[in-house]
């Protein structure tokens, strides 16, 4: 059993990885990607009203891909056919003047972009992230979050995948080695009452 979650927002951003128009249209398992969007915007809202620091990332792979990695693979990832509109924040998010906006052209929304900057300039020490795909986007970041020694909270039901073990390795095996796996409920509830 989990011990309860308690977070200071002072120091706590919440990390939105990828939740645009191109890759929210896409099939997404165990959990809708509408449910996903649904579910992060209202760690959103809560986040905001407690003074917390909330980041939109969205991937741009640059035109026919050209700005993402395109290593000799097996299985290379098609990316061809993307649109200024296939890179926006999904409407549903919600997203306000005061969040705080990163685009990435890679996975791992550290690698090349101010985000860890941005973080340490707010005093920020703990990310809770959410978003699709759980393997890719979220688990680079993940990955980066961890060798710069912020705590991480992975919010397991505002996250999917396209493929349902991917999910489960990377939220059962993966997340609970460096962080703190969740519910968006439980997260919901973990600011001071006070704030």
């Amino acid at each position: 059993m989990s011990t309860p979650l308690q977070l200071d927002p002072a120091r706590t951003a919440l990390v939105v990885i990828d939740l645009q128009r191109g890759i929210v249209a896409g099939n997404t398992v165990p959990h809708a990607a509408a449910d996903v969007v649904a579910r992060s915007a209202r760690l959103a809202a809560e986040f905001r009203k407690h003074g917390a620091l909330v980041v939109l990332v969205n991937v741009d792979p640059g035109p026919d891909g050209s700005l993402m990695p395109r290593p000799i693979a097996d299985q290379p990832r098609p990316l061809t056919g993307i649109t200024r509109e296939w890179i926006e924040l999904i409407p549903a998010l919600g997203a306000q003047a005061s969040d705080t906006r990163v685009t990435k052209h890679q996975p791992n929304a550290f690698y090349n972009t101010p985000l860890d900057n941005l973080l340490k300039a707010r005093g920020v020490t703990t990310i809770v992230l959410t978003g699709i795909s759980t393997n890719v986007g979220v688990e680079a970041t993940a990955r980066a979050a961890h060798e710069r020694r912020y705590d991480t909270v992975f919010v397991e039901d505002a996250m999917a995948a396209r493929d349902e073990e991917l999910h489960r390795v990377s939220t059962t095996k993966f997340f609970p080695t460096i962080g703190r796996v969740r519910s968006t409920d439980e997260v919901m509830v973990a600011f001071p009452t006070s704030a």
